[in-house]
């Protein structure tokens, strides 16, 4: 297994699980985005796991430059354009704060999606 693949497999066993939590919840479904899976609520991604293995997630702009201020996440950059509300962070991070940012990440999506 190559080093991608090993880190891939890694993220999906700390997303799983918590993906499965957040299914049961009402207006929860698996969609696709930047072509990968994901965990939407009612239509919009609000978090996955992208090519390279890490946590992808939608959190408000102000979030994602205190996360990256403080070592704790990058900006998602798509096309050599820094997105403003999309954040990735590493399997080193690990599967509580995955489960903090993925919280973070539905509670931001609900609010604002009719």
């Amino acid at each position: 297994m190559t080093k991608d693949a090993a880190t891939l497999a890694q993220a999906h066993e700390i997303f799983d699980p918590i993906a499965a939590r957040f299914l049961e919840r009402p207006g929860v479904d698996i969609g696709t985005m930047f072509g990968s899976e994901g965990l939407r609520v009612r239509g919009k991604v609000f978090a996955f796991v992208g090519h390279l293995g890490g946590l992808v997630v939608k959190i408000p702009e102000v979030r994602v430059t205190e996360l990256e201020e403080q070592g704790a996440a990058k900006r998602m950059i798509m096309r050599e354009r820094p997105m403003r509300e999309w954040a990735t962070v590493g399997v080193e991070a690990g599967p509580q704060r995955w489960d903090e940012l993925i919280g973070e990440a539905y509670a931001f999506l609900d609010e604002i999606t009719p």
